[in-house]
């Protein structure tokens, strides 16, 4: 059960929960335009299919192929759209003294749950050092950032630089196995 390709299946369940906290229980896009440009056009609604839909695919592939590159791929898309959102909520939340819809299940949910993810990825070797998973954090929180920033076309760019990403670590990894 504490396998990296199990545990990464609760990805869409938790962001579907996290969503329902924010959208139905609370009005986080309220909250949010308190606070926040209005640079998202499109419905929540919307950018939730968009992100389970996107996770399910990197799984997917990931189930296929099961190679570091790939679990990569998984892990950058959980710390934008879970790990670095879950700060997000808990930071903004005590910044603006003003209860952030989403702080609860980020709180209990995805930051629990994305621990036990990162636990497996280095156990059965998907991540090597802290610097990988510092550097995927780095990634993830510049492309929450910018997402926030300018807004959704971030997405499609970050989609398209992930084959790069894919290639480059897995011909590292090859040149590395070669090597000894």
């Amino acid at each position: 059960m504490y396998e990296f390709k199990n545990l990464i299946i609760l990805g869409p369940l938790i962001y579907a929960l996290h969503h329902y906290e924010e959208h139905v229980i609370f009005n986080f896009r309220e909250w949010r335009l308190a606070y926040f440009a209005d640079n998202n056009p499109i419905s929540t609604e919307e950018v939730l299919i968009r992100l389970i839909a996107l996770l399910l695919i990197f799984i997917f592939i990931h189930l296929i192929k099961n190679n570091r590159g790939s679990a990569h791929i998984v892990l950058f898309f959980l710390m934008t759209t879970q790990v670095v959102n879950a700060f997000f909520h808990i930071f903004f939340s005590f910044y603006f003294k003003d209860f952030s819809p989403g702080a609860i299940s980020a709180a209990i949910l995805y930051l629990p749950i994305n621990v036990l993810i990162i636990r497996s990825a280095f156990k059965e070797g998907f991540l090597r050092s802290y610097l990988e998973l510092f550097l995927l954090f780095i990634g993830g929180t510049t492309t929450f950032a910018l997402f926030e920033l300018i807004g959704p076309e971030v997405i499609a760019f970050s989609i398209m630089l992930m084959p790069f990403y894919y290639i480059i670590i897995n011909k590292l990894d090859a040149a590395k196995a070669r090597a000894t």
